[in-house]
């Protein structure tokens, strides 16, 4: 993995978990912060691997997969600047049986999970905010889990796109057809046909692995509840 990015130099705080670590926690973690650079399609770790570290991404956009016996596969949770990727450390288990890729490229923080357990167990601001975080990140997996079952592709692909858009600085997304249906557990058919319907009305336009994001207005129009509920959610978890 890439680790020589001196020359790009990324404020941890720009993670939200740890800008709302208090002076004295954030100074004591600060030190074993770790910046390394997060390619499109990276994997993070897979299903069962032994996690060595926690993930705060800054500028990333991390999805967790859950991959069948037989490839397939369905995204089932986004983590960006709001949150951490790797709460198996600190909720007891060790391992995800899930896998985590970049969704969209950029950078990220991480720290060895010996001395972020270290900060964890003094039960301070990192275990409240870590917990509450998890709540949340429990809430958006239940949610996508209803809307892969109940609504349409597009519906999903429209909350798929806010979702991402919410983690990230612009309106653009990398994103090749074939990775999106990886995410949202469709065949690469049924992506082509839901984009074309979202880019002929007018709200995004999707050129050679690009989205960009025209109309945002008319994608929170047409997305079902779901997306609502975990932004809310989150909301109000996050910020209480």
């Amino acid at each position: 993995m890439e680790t020589d990015v001196t020359e790009k130099h990324i404020n941890p705080q720009k993670n939200h978990l740890l800008a709302s670590l208090p002076e004295a926690e954030y100074d004591r973690i600060f030190p074993h912060l770790e910046l390394i650079q997060m390619p499109l399609g990276n994997v993070i770790y897979e299903s069962g691997e032994k996690l060595h570290y926690v993930y705060f991404p800054t500028d990333c956009i991390i999805s967790l997969l859950y991959v069948m016996e037989n490839g397939a596969s369905a995204e089932i949770a986004v983590v960006g600047f709001e949150g951490v990727v790797g709460v198996a450390l600190f909720m007891g288990g060790q391992t995800m049986p899930n896998r985590a890729v970049i969704q969209s490229a950029g950078y990220c923080y991480r720290i060895r999970q010996k001395q972020f357990m270290e900060e964890f167990n003094r039960h301070g601001a990192v275990l409240h905010n870590l917990l509450k975080y998890t709540q949340a990140l429990i809430t958006q997996m239940a949610q996508t889990a209803v809307c892969n079952r109940h609504h349409s592709i597009d519906q999903q692909l429209c909350r798929w796109l806010l979702l991402s858009l919410d983690r990230l600085p612009s309106n653009e997304l990398a994103m090749t057809q074939e990775l999106i249906g990886n995410m949202l557990g469709v065949r690469r058919e049924g992506v082509t046909e839901a984009a074309g319907k979202l880019q002929q009305a007018g709200l995004i336009q999707y050129i050679r692995g690009h989205i960009t994001v025209i109309d945002r207005k008319g994608l929170e129009a047409r997305v079902c509840e779901c997306y609502e509920v975990v932004r809310k959610e989150s909301e109000r978890i996050l910020h209480s």
